[in-house]
């Protein structure tokens, strides 16, 4: 089948092609309607079906390729490289998840993200996803008042945020950035989570902030139980940048967000299971979240999660990546 008939077909049978489309994914629970759009411009996609996609993106690739990688995170400002196999990237989902438990996060509650591109804010995202939670990714580089503006909006239970990211060789600090933006916003997240990576010196709020290392030894064997949620439900909120007025949260839903990742993933970049993926986005946009996330991991491919620039330590960088 040629990509222009298929094409042709999706919009002549929107319910056939992407009925069939959503078997790509795994059901916990099947749905009885491909789509619902009684309400336009608010499409419901797959209503009644369960599913979850931290399942899917992670737990699911158990079986046949837990020794695969699925995360490889390479920084060119810190030079630390580190690969993860299914199996660890679980591991280290199901514990970022049990520190959400612990301090009260459940299904439904947004947690910000305010990191660097580093693995652990890989995990974060994962995490959210497999309680039900709804996470806001927030850029690294945008300022206080930005960051104030969208933790008023989405009203965070919890903050993961990292003491510093790194830009050119200099440490960019972002706990400073965090504390005003929490100082301005009116409203007051219960917890913030720190991932210390010895970048800056930084200080802590006693009660709020929490140490990610100490409270992952916490949880170093928890195994943290999928929340099957329904199609329609909120996997994440995502800010337009506010360059033309207040910033809008758009919501995106589970089971229409993880279908659409996994046709493209087949339609569109022709991947397959075990082979890499690398998008040079950030997490802070939707691309990150898409092509950097989700996309690659439903597709049991191994993804590459970049902290540089193209130009460190030359223009030659990211090829030497596609190389390896």
């Amino acid at each position: 089948m040629s990509y222009k008939s298929e094409h042709e077909r999706s919009i002549k049978d929107p319910d056939g092609f992407w009925g069939e489309q959503a078997k790509l994914i795994h059901w916990e629970k099947p749905f009885n309607k491909v789509l619902d759009y009684a309400n336009p411009p608010f499409a419901k996609w797959f209503e009644g079906g369960l599913t979850n996609l931290c399942y899917n993106a992670v737990d699911r690739h158990l079986k046949d390729r837990p020794d695969q990688i699925a995360l490889v995170a390479v920084s060119t400002e810190t030079n630390l490289e580190k690969a993860y196999t299914f199996k660890e990237l679980y591991e280290e989902v199901n514990r970022m998840a049990a520190i959400y438990k612990a301090n009260g996060v459940k299904k439904g509650d947004r947690v910000l993200i305010y990191m660097p591109m580093i693995a652990e804010a890989c995990f974060a995202m994962l995490a959210c996803a497999r309680i039900g939670a709804i996470h806001s990714v927030v850029f690294g580089g945008f300022a206080s008042h930005s960051l104030a503006s969208r933790i008023d909006d989405a009203k965070p239970k919890m903050i993961v945020t990292a003491e510093a990211g790194a830009r050119g060789g200099k440490a960019v600090p972002y706990k400073p950035l965090l504390d005003e933006a929490i100082t301005l916003a009116s409203y007051k997240p219960e917890k913030v989570l720190i991932v210390n990576r010895g970048l800056t010196e930084f200080t802590t709020v006693a009660g709020r902030d929490l140490d990610y290392a100490t409270e992952r030894q916490k949880h170093l064997n928890d195994l943290v139980p999928i929340e099957w949620v329904d199609a329609t439900h909120t996997s994440y909120i995502l800010y337009t940048s506010g360059t033309t007025g207040k910033p809008k949260g758009v919501q995106r839903d589970t089971g229409g967000y993880a279908v659409a990742l996994a046709s493209t993933m087949k339609h569109i970049f022709c991947g397959n299971p075990g082979e890499t993926m690398f998008c040079t986005s950030d997490i802070g946009w939707v691309v990150g979240h898409s092509y950097i996330i989700y996309a690659p991991l439903l597709n049991g491919m191994a993804t590459i999660m970049y902290e540089g620039t193209p130009l460190r330590p030359d223009a030659g960088i990211w090829w030497e990546l596609v190389e390896k």
